[in-house]
C-alpha cells in the first residue's frame, strides 16, 4: 500500500484516525498502541502476507536480544550483540544482496568459461521496506547495548516501534531512542493535527503533481538512444535530480504529517540539499537520518574525523561505500557511493578551503554539477548505460536526435511550469511564502491554497493510477 492511492486516502486512513480517535477517548495508550499495531501489519500485509512471518519472527528475536543484553554480564553481552547484529545483517544479505552475488558469479564463470551460465541462486523477492526496518531496529540494538536506552521489556511496543507505517517502509529512519517516551505516553493536540495534515498534504501534492512530471521526463531521457545532445541531456539528468528530491521529500513530509496527527515528532529528513555550498555540506542535509545514522554507527566508531588523515580517508570510503550499497543490490550502487567518498576526500585534503574563497554561486554550481553526475550512476541501470548518458551530457552536439514524445513534453507550457515550481521547492521559497503570511494574518490563504492544490493532487492520482515511490525498491 502506498500513500499516495486512492485505498490508503479513502478507505485505510479514515478508518485509522476514526479507530485512533476512539482509542484516544479512552485515555488508554496501550489501546492507542494496539489500533496503530493493527493498522501497520495491515499497511504492510496489503500488497502480500508473505513476509510478514519472516517479519514478525525477526521482531521476537530482537526482543529476545534486547532482554538479555540488559540483563548479561559485559563478556556475554558483548557476545549477545554481535549475535545480534549478525542476524540483522544476515536477514539483509539473504534478501537483498544474495541475487546480485549469484549474478556476479554467473557473469565471472561465464567470462572465464566464454559460455553462459546461470546464476546457482534462484530470484529472491525483496521484502518492502527491508534496508529501512533492519537500520531501526540495529539502531535500539545497539543504544541498549552502549546503555543509551533502557530495553523494552513490551514485545507489542518494540513491534509498534518497527512497524509503525508513516515511516515503515521508506522512512525517515527513526531511533527508538528518539520515540520512546511517545510510545509509552503522548497526546495528539489541535496544532499537531493541524500541522500533520497540513505537511501531508504538501507531501502528497509534492508526490503527484512535481515528482511524478519530473520522473516522465527523467526517464523518456534515460530511455534515449545515443544522439540526444547535451541540452536534452542535461535537462533529463536535472528532471532526474528533481525527482528524487521531491519524491523521497515528499515521502518524508507524509511519514512525518501522519507521524504528528498520531502524537509521534519524527526527525526531518532534508533541509534544502540543492544549496549546499560542498559535497560534505549536501551530505548533512540529504537524506538525514541515514547520513546520521551512518555518522553516529559507524563513522565516529571508526574514529571520525578525530585521527590521522589517512584513516579519515578510510572512513569515509568505508561509509560511503556502505551507503551506496544500503541503497541496492548493484555495482552502479556502489560505484556511485564511492564517488562521492572521493569528493568527501578531496574537500578533506585542501580543497574545503579553496572552495571557501570562491563566491557563494560558484560554490552551489560545484556542488549541483558533482550531485548531477552522481544521480546518472544511481538511475542508470548498468554502468555501460551511465556512462554512455555522461557522454551524451559532454557531447558537442546541443541538440541532437530524440523521440518526438521527448521533445513535446520538454517544450510544453505545462511541464515548464511544473519544472520552475519544482525548482522554487528546492529553496525555502514555499515556507518563506507561508511564514509572511501568517505574519500578516493571512495564514488561511496559505491554508485554503494547499487545500486546492491537494484536491488538484487527488484529481491527478485517479486519473493516473499506481504511484510508487522511488525509495520502496531500497
Amino acid at each position: 500500500m502506498v500513500f499516495s492511492s486512492p485505498v490508503f486516502l479513502f478507505l485505510f486512513l479514515p478508518m485509522t484516525l476514526l479507530c485512533y480517535a476512539l482509542a484516544s477517548l479512552r485515555r488508554d495508550v496501550r489501546l492507542k498502541n494496539a489500533v496503530l499495531l493493527v493498522a501497520s501489519i495491515v499497511f504492510y500485509g496489503y500488497g502480500g502476507f508473505g513476509y510478514l512471518g519472516l517479519f514478525f519472527v525477526s521482531i521476537f528475536v530482537n526482543w529476545k536480544i534486547g532482554l538479555i543484553l540488559s540483563e548479561s554480564e559485559a563478556g556475554k553481552r558483548r557476545v549477545v550483540f554481535w549475535a545480534g547484529i549478525a542476524w540483522n545483517l544476515g536477514i539483509l544479505i539473504v534478501f537483498k544482496y544474495l541475487n546480485l552475488l549469484g549474478e556476479t558469479f554467473a557473469s565471472l564463470g561465464g567470462f572465464l568459461l566464454r559460455k553462459e551460465i546461470e546464476s546457482p541462486i534462484p530470484q529472491i523477492v525483496l521484502p518492502i521496506g527491508i534496508s529501512f526496518f533492519t537500520f531501526q531496529i540495529m539502531s535500539y540494538l545497539i543504544d541498549v547495548y552502549w546503555n543509551r536506552v533502557p530495553c523494552q521489556k513490551s514485545l507489542s511496543r518494540l513491534a509498534l516501534y518497527i512497524m509503525l507505517f508513516p515511516q515503515l517502509i521508506a522512512g525517515p529512519i527513526v531511533r527508538y531512542i528518539d520515540v520512546e517516551t511517545e510510545i509509552g505516553e503522548r497526546e495528539s493536540h489541535l496544532d499537531d493535527v493541524y500541522e500533520g495534515v497540513f505537511r501531508f498534504m504538501c507531501g502528497f501534492a509534492k508526490k503527484i503533481l512535481l515528482a511524478n512530471a519530473m520522473g516522465k521526463g527523467a526517464d523518456l531521457a534515460f530511455g534515449q538512444r545515443p544522439g540526444m545532445g547535451m541540452i536534452y541531456a542535461w535537462t533529463g539528468i536535472l528532471c532526474y535530480s528533481l525527482q528524487i528530491y521531491l519524491d523521497f521529500w515528499a515521502y518524508s513530509d507524509m511519514a512525518i504529517g501522519l507521524g504528528r496527527i498520531f502524537g509521534f515528532h519524527f526527525p526531518e529528513n532534508f533541509n534544502h540539499p540543492y544549496l549546499s555550498k560542498s559535497v560534505a555540506e549536501f551530505w548533512r542535509r540529504w537524506h538525514i537520518s541515514l547520513s546520521s545514522w551512518f555518522r553516529d554507527y559507524v563513522y565516529i566508531p571508526l574514529g571520525g574525523s578525530r585521527c590521522s588523515t589517512a584513516k579519515n580517508c578510510r572512513n569515509y570510503l568505508i561509509v560511503f561505500a556502505l551507503t551506496g550499497i544500503w541503497h541496492g543490490a548493484s555495482w552502479n550502487f556502489l560505484f556511485w557511493g564511492l564517488y562521492f567518498a572521493c569528493f568527501l576526500i578531496v574537500e578533506r585534503l585542501g580543497f574545503r578551503k579553496i572552495l571557501e574563497r570562491l563566491p557563494g554561486i560558484l560554490r552551489r554550481l560545484y556542488t549541483l554539477i558533482v550531485v548531477g553526475v552522481g544521480w546518472v550512476f544511481f538511475r542508470a541501470e548498468t554502468c555501460s548505460q551511465a556512462i554512455g548518458f555522461l557522454r551524451e551530457m559532454c557531447s558537442m552536439k546541443w541538440m541532437g536526435s530524440l523521440d518526438r514524445e521527448l521533445a513535446e513534453l520538454m517544450a510544453g507550457p505545462k511541464f515548464i511550469l511544473l519544472f520552475v515550481i519544482s525548482i522554487l521547492c528546492c529553496t525555502p521559497f514555499f515556507s518563506g511564502l507561508r511564514s509572511w503570511l501568517e505574519r500578516h494574518h493571512l495564514g488561511m490563504v496559505a491554508d485554503l491554497g494547499i487545500v486546492v492544490v491537494f484536491f488538484l493532487s487527488v484529481c491527478e492520482m485517479m486519473a493516473s493510477g499506481y504511484n510508487p515511490f522511488i525509495y520502496f525498491r531500497f
